[in-house]
């Protein structure tokens, strides 16, 4: 672990506390988006609510998330990260401590969708950070090892909204996540460091940064990866939503075993698709620099018929299903965003990564947990959860066309995950 982490850089203490700082608030900003996920029978059976109405709360988390990450991509190439940061840190600990409180459905929708404000801050600047600390060689290395955070915060958000929820209420889970989220804003204020901007990477553009944005929306390479991912995240937003009520409802389970189930199968295929994949691109790319496309597209293409098993198939059959359908999916975690960054340069980094984060959830999971559970309310949720296999064909079509546009291996990297 010390030599792994030696070259790339960490041996300098306040590079290191700031990453492990990093490291803790990224781990809870998945925890706490999936702690409903985790208790949503629990939420449905109190507010008496449709799948419909269920599946908006994830929309108005979404919504709010893509609605601000363009001004905050424009905060973030203009000040200082590390008080962005902070606010956007405590402002999610405190909606997610909020809904504790919460005993009426409009509070519960207010309180999630000011979870997305808290996010969307996090969720630009921390890539960004890290990818000043680091030069391009060390990048590809750190930045994998950091967005482990989002299966482990996945399968804990599953795990304690289950566990806590199904023998204390679903309202204890949510204080659980709160407390920790507060706790670590409160140290990245004390102890963590701001690195120089594009201290470790040339800038390649010296066009005005307003000349520079729109260009992004003509740039192949960074709009259809992007659009792929879109198209993806509508599928892995909407099955992260709803799995744990599709095992409740049709493999026989409780509110905690399908949190318990999920979370597992979450972590495993998390921590191993996302470094197997990270793995793969990388020996790939040292003969074809169409690579983190191309791989993406084939793991994107290979989840479809695991997925349809997993939704129409014999009970018996969905979780080794699920185990094999969501290692496919997590392949491209580090590649398809490698792919996205590459097409940019340093200078606009903040605002390609919230123009990235402001089409990858408008085009995907803002809305597909609604439009699930509407289709759910009209026929049922093997049906509603089948729409997603649409947007996977879609997603490796614009992935397969995208590797057309895959800029030289020699081209300066800027790789990071939204």
């Amino acid at each position: 672990m010390t030599s792994s982490f030696e070259r790339t850089g960490l041996r300098s203490r306040p590079v290191l506390v700031t990453f492990l700082l990093l490291l803790g608030l990224s781990l809870l900003n998945y925890i706490d988006r999936y702690l409903l996920p985790g208790t949503q029978p629990l939420v449905q059976s109190e507010f008496h609510l449709s799948d419909e109405r269920l599946g908006a709360l994830t929309t108005a988390l979404f919504v709010t998330y893509m609605l601000t990450a363009p001004l905050t991509g424009w905060l973030g190439d203009r000040f200082r990260r590390k008080p962005l940061i902070v606010a956007g840190a405590t402002l999610w600990s405190l909606a997610t401590l909020f809904t504790f409180t919460v005993h009426d459905y409009r509070s519960l929708y207010i309180r999630h969708a000011l979870v997305g404000v808290g996010e969307a801050t996090f969720g630009i600047f921390a890539p960004a950070v890290l990818s000043d600390f680091f030069p391009a060689r060390a990048r590809n290395r750190i930045l994998s090892f950091f967005y482990l955070t989002i299966p482990v915060g996945a399968a804990l958000g599953y795990l304690i909204g289950g566990q806590l929820g199904g023998r204390f209420g679903w309202r204890t889970p949510f204080l659980v996540g709160a407390i920790p989220g507060l706790m670590l804003a409160l140290a990245y204020a004390l102890f963590g460091v701001e690195p120089q901007r594009g201290a470790t990477e040339p800038t390649t553009d010296t066009r005005p940064l307003r000349l520079q944005i729109p260009a992004l929306l003509a740039n192949p390479a960074y709009m259809l990866a992007t659009l792929g991912m879109a198209m993806m995240v509508f599928t892995l937003g909407g099955i992260s939503a709803w799995m744990p009520t599709f095992l409740y409802r049709f493999g026989g389970m409780s509110v905690a075993q399908a949190g318990t189930v999920l979370g597992a199968i979450t972590v495993v295929d998390g921590l191993a698709g996302t470094w197997f994949g990270g793995w793969l691109a990388e020996r790939w790319l040292r003969t074809n620099p169409r690579a983190l496309y191309l791989l993406s597209a084939w793991s994107v293409l290979s989840t479809l018929p695991l997925a349809s098993l997993v939704f129409f198939g014999p009970t018996s059959w969905s979780l080794p299903a699920l185990l094999a359908a969501e290692f496919c999916l997590f392949l491209n975690t580090g590649p398809l965003n490698a792919a996205v960054c590459n097409a940019v340069g340093a200078s606009v980094r903040s605002s390609a990564l919230a123009l990235n984060l402001f089409l990858i959830h408008m085009l995907g999971d803002t809305f597909s947990p609604q439009i699930i559970g509407a289709i759910s309310d009209h026929a049922n949720l093997r049906i509603g959860l089948a729409a997603t296999l649409l947007t996977l064909v879609v997603s490796a079509a614009l992935l397969f066309r995208g590797a057309h546009y895959a800029p030289p291996l020699d081209t300066p990297t800027v790789s990071c995950r939204s």
